[in-house]
């Protein structure tokens, strides 16, 4: 066997030293307070059911794409899904991508040119990230949901722009490490009245946020006003994939230039069925308000325990409890563990050294029961 090269080694042991070494873990019959499964779709015999019914009435017997989508893999379903996922969510064009990370980084790596501008919520997330440094754009990041720091950054850039440079604004409708929602009315204004473009990963608004879960963007009414949105497949919709919504002429680029678009198999059949009967279902289920229901009573239930100060403030699915330091909060989630709750501890590099938190993720089937002993036993545990 190779051996595994020193510096390798070495931040494999800085990693183990600092209590922030990740393993994989396995699947548990715990009570889920940490998965991104909101509203039940991922094990929905319905949906399962729907796709199979779907690929069989087609006469679809096949297990992958075969090639990409620009040589073999542009099957049928994908126009059709395509064009069902733009009316959805009110926009002209919609392009699927294999993953919400394949999404961002192909947009932001063609997208924003050399000497245009990217300026970017400090906590946007690491696909977005990853995007941005293989793009040839400058990039320059602003204070977390910060509109003032925001309207400076644009100022100070427009002040000493170039010819025909172009800025891009980035944020997320809802923040996966926090849970917490900028205030998207006024950053799509603040982009309006600069000529900025104002592109919006919606991954954690979509199925939990809007009339029949279309996400933050749509239940504002901002879809003229974003260049870009990202949905993805992950999520509250139970499946995988992401799509990519905007202009006709977007769409057109970005099969020309992402690529990872280009130079990736396309996604099978299968998934693009199960993402057709997985929107199907979000026409009309009733695990949404369920959801929303169960987010109101967790939020009330902070309050009565008088925890509320120790979370980030949040109305969407995703609830942070600040607990510094790894070993401290690694021990308060193995506690919540051994009493049959999943919820996980969020380590410092993936945040910032003492931010580091309990993540609750919640679901439309947790009781109210549940709530109230998770976080009772969080009460606990934190004052001791």
């Amino acid at each position: 066997m190779q051996r595994m090269p020193k510096k390798l080694h070495k931040k494999l042991q800085e990693r183990e030293k600092k209590d922030a070494l990740r393993m994989l873990g396995s699947q548990s019959k715990l009570v889920d307070f940490s998965s991104n499964d909101y509203i039940g779709f991922s094990s929905s015999k319905v949906i399962f059911d729907d796709a199979h019914q779907l690929l069989t009435e087609r006469d679809i017997y096949e297990n992958g794409a075969t090639g990409s989508r620009l040589l073999s893999g542009n099957h049928t379903l994908y126009s059709e899904t395509e064009a069902m996922l733009a009316n959805f969510h009110n926009a002209a064009s919609a392009l699927i991508f294999n993953s919400g990370y394949d999404a961002n980084i192909g947009f932001f790596s063609s997208v924003p040119q050399r000497g245009d501008v990217i300026i970017y919520d400090e906590l946007i997330h690491a696909s977005i990230r990853d995007g941005i440094i293989m793009s040839n754009a400058k990039s320059y990041k602003f204070k977390h949901n910060d509109l003032e720091d925001l309207k400076e950054r644009i100022v100070s850039i427009i002040s000493g722009s170039i010819e025909n440079q172009e800025i891009y604004v980035v944020t997320e409708s809802v923040f996966s490490m926090d849970g917490d929602v900028p205030d998207l009315e006024a950053f799509s204004q603040l982009c309006e009245t600069n000529d900025c473009h104002f592109v919006v990963d919606e991954a954690h608004a979509t199925g939990v946020f809007g009339n029949k879960g279309t996400g933050l963007i749509q239940e504002l009414g901002l879809e003229e006003k974003v260049f870009a949105r990202i949905h993805t497949f992950g999520k509250a919709l139970g499946c995988h994939g992401a799509v990519i919504l905007g202009s006709s002429e977007l769409k057109q680029y970005l099969v020309n230039f992402a690529r990872s678009f280009i130079y990736t198999t396309g996604l099978s059949p299968h998934t693009i069925a199960t993402i057709q009967s997985s929107y199907q279902q979000l026409k009309i289920t009733a695990e949404i308000d369920k959801l929303r229901n169960v987010i109101q009573f967790f939020n009330e239930q902070k309050e009565s325990m008088q925890l509320e100060k120790l979370f980030i403030k949040s109305d969407s699915a995703i609830h942070c409890c600040i607990i510094s330091g790894n070993e401290k909060v690694k021990a308060i989630a193995s506690k919540i563990h051994d009493q049959g709750f999943d919820v996980k501890p969020i380590l410092s590099p993936t945040v910032p050294e003492g931010k580091e938190r309990l993540r609750f993720c919640l679901h439309s089937c947790n009781t109210k029961e549940e709530i109230v002993e998770v976080l009772t036993l969080l009460a606990t545990f934190v004052k001791k």
